[in-house]
């Protein structure tokens, strides 16, 4: 069968005269309606878990407030545990060598997305998310979009590269489903999974954003999960003040992602299997929400409710306060779902907090509450995320008005250098893993010749007897000697089978020397030469290692450069997939 369609995919490339980009765009598309039925069918799994545990599938608050406050308790703790049971489950599937996040397949890994264990976390965060576990629920919707994408790529033997451009389609597809938001989407993709932006792939992950926005709009009762409200005229010295917002998110999302990692911590160092302790993080959600039902659930009917209807600051602060501590101990046990969700939460109720602030000390020259708080979701959303354009067009094609662009760009921009000057954190590990790999470059780039020079060992002096330089070759396993005055300047190498030459056919080599056998003319490195230039020496000269000297004006020996450590240097300054 996977023969068959081989063969059937060469033939349609040879008719229609596809290109290898012609036809990523055609999978593109497939991959689009692929990753939006995948959304669709988790979001109808968690209704039905809904309907079965309360007997309504709406709101997890309403639900949370129809509830008694008994029950508020134990069900987030009973989800956890079950969910606990089935990550176990999952944890039977893990492999080391493969990558279990559809991030690391793509941007490390070759595009294999694990099936059973995708499905076993998935069928985790289910539980977690319908019994009111206060975390996002688009982690486990891109991650299933990711492993459709990665099914079909390798049902038609598609190679490492353009599987994990597949996979990576795949995932832009689920994050448009998640918040019908097609050019955030494959922005999300491009500026944090595959870290750069290209037309070869970008193409096919716009491609497939759109097509997964217009399946999900064909389908009855589809709406977007925020409902925005008009953006107001932003004119005047108000445009300061969403500065001020940027810097208070950028200063306050490393914060947040470092309490969701000692969470983390904390509940790692716990000496309780792993469905306990995602059954207590269960359990401190249940006991928040018999004071503030708002905890449960994702935040997305708390956000519509700040930007529709006035709320006091008292009643911001707690309930941010509560459900940054519902999440982080969701999150934090090791439930399995998405941050992203939470984060744009906790950027409206920042903002909504500081536009009544503003508003009281400035009534009559600042907009409403609800203005401040929908750029703060993009200004913390890019603190955290360390990814600002796709913060900005995502609250743009949220909003769909110019009105927000100028206020929106400022603070995402502001929070984003605020939030790296703080910390160098991200939600994603993947975004860290490629600071560390930029870092490392930035040092590489920074290293010259002469920090990897190491010691000449094998010189001799112009005068040395054959009998001296073959001592030397039966000592060290090299092609060369290096030949210096009594300055240490370099003058040439003695070649080894010069003089084995010699010996072989019985020469006389009494009463020769280094000078008789001396190579004036061999390639030499200097400490300050490019790492680039030396390889090309390297590439042009059979050898493990080649003599560096001081300068050209000035040649003393300064060592031997290997060829190994250059490469191995100059491939991680470059790395190639």
């Amino acid at each position: 069968m996977l023969s068959f369609l081989l063969k059937l995919r060469t033939r349609a490339q040879n008719l229609f005269r596809l290109s290898d980009a012609h036809t990523m765009l055609v999978w593109s598309v497939v991959v689009g309606i692929a990753g939006a039925f995948a959304t669709i069918a988790f979001r109808e799994a968690i209704a039905m878990l809904q309907r079965a545990f309360y007997g309504d599938a709406g709101s997890l608050v309403e639900l949370a407030r129809s509830l008694p406050w008994t029950v508020r308790i134990w069900m987030p703790a009973a989800g956890g545990l079950i969910a606990g049971f089935l990550l176990l489950l999952a944890q039977r599937y893990a492999d080391k060598n493969n990558h279990t996040d559809y991030m690391e397949a793509v941007a490390i890994g070759d595009g294999i997305v694990p099936v059973r264990l995708s499905l076993w976390r998935s069928a985790s965060s289910l539980f977690t998310i319908s019994s009111g576990g206060s975390i996002g629920r688009e982690g486990p919707m891109v991650q299933l979009a990711a492993l459709c994408a990665s099914l079909i790529g390798r049902w038609v033997h598609f190679d490492p590269a353009r599987l994990r451009l597949l996979v990576a389609c795949g995932a832009a597809a689920g994050i448009t489903s998640a918040y019908s938001a097609p050019i955030a989407g494959a922005f999300f993709v491009t500026e944090i999974v595959l870290g750069s932006i290209a037309m070869e792939s970008f193409g096919p992950v716009v491609v497939s954003s759109v097509v997964a926005n217009i399946v999900m709009r064909e389908f009855a009762g589809y709406k977007p999960p925020y409902e925005m409200p008009v953006f107001p005229p932003v004119a005047g010295i108000e445009v300061l003040l969403f500065v001020g917002l940027g810097l208070l998110c950028g200063a306050a999302a490393p914060q947040f992602l470092r309490l969701i990692d000692g969470s983390r911590a904390a509940f790692r160092k716990l000496p309780v299997p792993l469905p306990v302790r995602l059954m207590l993080g269960g359990l401190i959600v249940g006991v928040l929400s018999t004071w503030e039902p708002e905890v449960w659930g994702n935040g997305y009917s708390v956000v519509n409710s700040i930007l529709h209807s006035p709320w006091t600051w008292v009643a911001l602060v707690l309930v941010l306060l509560f459900m940054v501590a519902a999440t982080a101990a969701t999150v934090g046990s090791g439930a399995v779902g998405g941050v992203f969700t939470p984060t744009l939460f906790v950027g409206a109720a920042l903002g909504s907090l500081f536009g009544l602030g503003m508003h009281a000390l400035w009534p009559h020259g600042t907009s409403a509450p609800f203005a401040y708080a929908m750029v703060g979701m993009g200004a913390f959303l890019a603190g955290a995320t360390q990814a600002p354009l796709m913060a900005i067009l995502m609250i743009f094609e949220m909003t769909l008005s110019y009105q927000v662009v100028l206020p929106l760009m400022l603070s995402c921009v502001v929070a984003y250098f605020v939030s790296r000057a703080i910390a160098k954190t991200s939600m994603y590990e993947i975004t860290l893993h490629r600071h560390r790999e930029e870092q490392e470059r930035l040092k590489l780039r920074a290293i010259q010749m002469r920090e990897l020079i190491r010691p000449a060992e094998t010189v001799v002096a112009l005068g040395a007897t054959v009998r001296d330089m073959t001592r030397v070759f039966l000592e060290y396993p090299v092609k060369y000697l290096y030949v210096v005055d009594d300055k240490g300047c370099f003058l040439g190498v003695v070649a080894l089978k010069d003089i084995t030459s010699d010996l072989l056919h019985k020469q006389d080599t009494s009463t020769r020397t280094a000078a008789d056998y001396l190579q004036s003319q061999f390639d030499v490195l200097t400490p300050d030469m490019p790492l680039g230039v030396a390889l090309q020496h390297f590439m042009a000269f059979q050898g493990e290692r080649l003599p560096v000297i001081e300068s050209s004006a000035r040649p003393t020996l300064a060592g031997v450069v290997y060829k190994t450590s250059l490469l191995d240097a100059y491939f991680r300054m470059n790395p190639v997939r």
